[in-house]
């Protein structure tokens, strides 16, 4: 059964999008199968594996509030064995359209469920905020993944996050494990970068992940191309750190399943 992974932090610009495209695509590459599930409005992790948004049909909105068959809205990437359940402009009014609905927050559960054994990982990219379609995912969700910029006001919101995780866990979702922190965007030469590196793993010590990403052109350039980072320029940067952040979270599940 497929592992279902939110990236969430209600903060914009902290890497959310970027980490869903290149993780899942570096995953792929590992040779998983992986199924990207945008659902954050602006549609940025649609655009950026190379689909063009104008010319959907059928995306999670779809799913969400007509209650058509997640078969029909999967598309395939340009990357062997990773697909993708897009996303739309609608989505913003979905919030609202779902406030009636009996179980709202259990919907995108609904939608993954069907194809959730098709795949190794399923990444949901949340959209920068708390609302209800953040509530889905994290409800949908086995465990959270939290990108946190290496920049100044890092850890803060964070608390909130760590709150409405602790609500879910509670009310909607038992099962919800952090996965880990991500630090992204890190720039060596800075001394802030390195503060807040020691300061969140002083926080969350072995809840953060090992590998860090750090700030790169070509990681910034690949989603204009349509394309992840591996597919751009699989020698830079930012492909080896994603490449071994997708290492990190199979060789973390694999040790789990051994125990």
């Amino acid at each position: 059964m497929g592992k279902v992974i939110a990236l969430a932090n209600q903060k914009g610009g902290v890497g959310k999008t970027t980490t869903a495209i290149n993780l899942a695509a570096s995953l792929a590459v590992l040779e998983k199968k992986v199924l990207i599930v945008d659902a954050d409005p602006q549609a940025n992790a649609t655009s950026g594996i190379g689909l063009d948004v104008r010319s959907i049909d059928k995306s999670i909105y779809e799913c969400l509030i007509d209650e058509v068959d997640t078969e029909e809205v999967l598309l395939k990437s340009e990357i062997e064995g990773m697909d993708i359940i897009p996303s739309h402009i609608d989505l913003v009014g979905a919030e609202i359209e779902m406030l009636n609905m009996e179980q709202r927050e259990h919907m995108l559960k609904k939608v993954i469920s069907p194809v959730r054994d098709k795949y190794d990982y399923v990444l949901i990219d949340c959209s920068p905020s708390l609302g209800l379609i953040t509530v889905n995912a994290l409800t949908a969700a086995d465990s959270v993944m939290i990108p946190v910029q290496c920049e100044y006001f890092a850890l803060e919101g964070l608390g909130k996050l760590l709150n409405t995780i602790k609500i879910i866990q509670g009310r909607l979702n038992p099962e919800l494990e952090i996965e880990g922190f991500i630090l992204t965007m890190y720039d060596s030469r800075l001394r802030l970068s390195n503060q807040v590196v020691d300061e969140v793993r002083k926080h969350f010590q072995q809840m953060v992940f090992e590998t860090i990403i750090q700030r790169n052109i070509k990681l910034s350039e690949a989603p204009s191309f349509g394309k992840p980072v591996v597919l751009y320029d699989a020698e830079s940067k930012g492909s080896i750190n994603y490449l071994n952040l997708a290492r990190e979270l199979v060789s973390k599940d694999e040790e789990k399943d051994a125990d």
